[in-house]
């Protein structure tokens, strides 16, 4: 009897040493000095708890989940209580499956499948090549990673680093919400009555491919991608005087060639990253977008500063949202200082070429003991009402937050 006491006393500290988990309770609020045409709205509240429990199964396999439970004062997260998987809603799940995978590691072979997140690239504000990285764009300038559901197998050889990524169902961005500040509509549309048709999701798969190299000075990749666009474009019909416009979106086909390098020297580090994108069913546009960045540590301050460009080469969309568009022919720009072990302050900027739009955000950041961290923020936006960035002009706005870690 003893025997068996002592070996359930055994498994238990196993599972205690193999079992953890983390998370925190967010509450932020973001205040706004104007009104929107469409959004008279100046205060906006949210929540966000987040739980993430990791399992050591085996020495060669680990379990990963992560589950969000939200609610907010601006009905961008549902009000309905059910578990989502897939993130295909235009609003936040209130409750969500944020990722759930399980990692194999079996010498130079890793593999992990489930619910992910799949970061490509190596530029910071800015990434062409990263295609499996969808986005939560409900507030435009303020936007979170979405996991997608995936199969990736990562080989390492030496120097050489090769992944491969299956995934076999779409995960969307959100775009903004027709009746909320961060979708800015022309004039004349503001007077018509519109019909919100939902999203058209495509069926299939998408694939990529990434081969990483390092040598002495440095390291670079080359990619491949081909899939569907998760950012949306638009189909509009017009009604009668009866009926409104109405509007949906749809994920058109994508094919993407890329390359990324990095390359330390004396005095900074230049990094450099560009893609060029095909339409093989001819419904969106061709084109090429690059990022060249500088990077440099100097003491506690990190400085981060570059340009994004863009050619077209061939143009046939019509309307959409393309906020990885909206970010090229601008320089861009961060920069972050570590107070000491509980303070940070961070600014980070885009300015377009032609000075036709600019953001600028900063954040200041406390912790107060092992649990407590606030922060607060200010951000700016300005220029022209056909830039990118200059229509959201009129939303400004101060962020404060504070989060439990647990």
């Amino acid at each position: 009897m003893k025997a068996f006491v002592l070996a359930g006393a055994a498994a238990a500290a196993c599972w205690a040493q193999s079992f953890m988990y983390r998370g925190f309770l967010d509450t932020r609020v973001f205040l706004y000095p104007e009104t929107a045409v469409n959004d008279s709205g100046r205060a906006v509240g949210e929540a966000l708890l987040r739980w993430e429990p990791a399992w050591r199964a085996a020495p060669w396999l680990r379990w990963n989940a992560s589950l969000d439970v939200r609610f907010d004062t601006h009905r961008q997260v549902e009000r309905e209580a059910r578990l989502d998987w897939g993130d295909r809603g235009l609003r936040r799940p209130a409750v969500s499956v944020r990722r759930l995978s399980a990692v194999m590691n079996r010498g130079p072979l890793t593999l992990e499948v489930g619910k992910q997140f799949i970061r490509w690239g190596k530029a910071d504000i800015l990434n062409p090549t990263d295609r499996f990285a969808p986005r939560d764009f409900l507030s435009v300038v303020t936007n979170d990673f979405l996991a997608v559901p995936a199969a990736r197998a990562t080989m390492e050889f030496g120097r050489d680093t090769f992944d491969l990524v299956w995934q076999p169902r779409f995960t969307p961005s959100r775009a903004p919400l027709l009746s909320q500040r961060w979708t800015v509509l022309p004039e004349a549309v503001n007077a018509l009555a519109l019909r919100d048709a939902g999203a058209r999701h495509p069926g299939g798969s998408q694939f990529g491919g990434r081969w990483n190299h390092f040598w002495r000075g440095g390291e670079f990749s080359v990619s491949y991608f081909d899939g569907r666009n998760h950012l949306p474009q638009f189909d509009i019909w017009t009604g009668s005087q009866l009926l409104p416009v109405g509007f949906q979106r749809y994920f058109p086909r994508l094919r993407q060639y890329g390359a990324d390098a990095a390359a330390p020297l004396r005095w900074f580090t230049v990094k450099a990253e560009a893609a060029y994108f095909t339409a093989p069913d001819q419904q969106a546009d061709s084109f090429f977008q690059g990022v060249i960045q500088l990077e440099r540590q100097s003491g506690e301050w990190n400085f981060v500063g570059g340009y994004a460009g863009e050619r077209t080469t061939a143009r046939r969309s019509r309307v959409q949202f393309a906020p990885d568009r909206g970010l090229t022919k601008a320089f861009l720009g961060r920069a972050g200082y570590t107070i000491d072990v509980n303070r940070s302050f961070a600014v980070e900027f885009a300015v377009r070429r032609n000075g036709d739009g600019a953001w600028v955000r900063t954040e200041y950041s406390q912790a107060f003991g092992q649990h407590w961290r606030a922060t607060g923020g200010f951000t700016w936006i300005a220029g022209n009402a056909g830039d990118f960035l200059g229509q959201y002009r009129r939303n400004s706005h101060i962020s404060l937050g504070l989060r439990y870690s647990f």
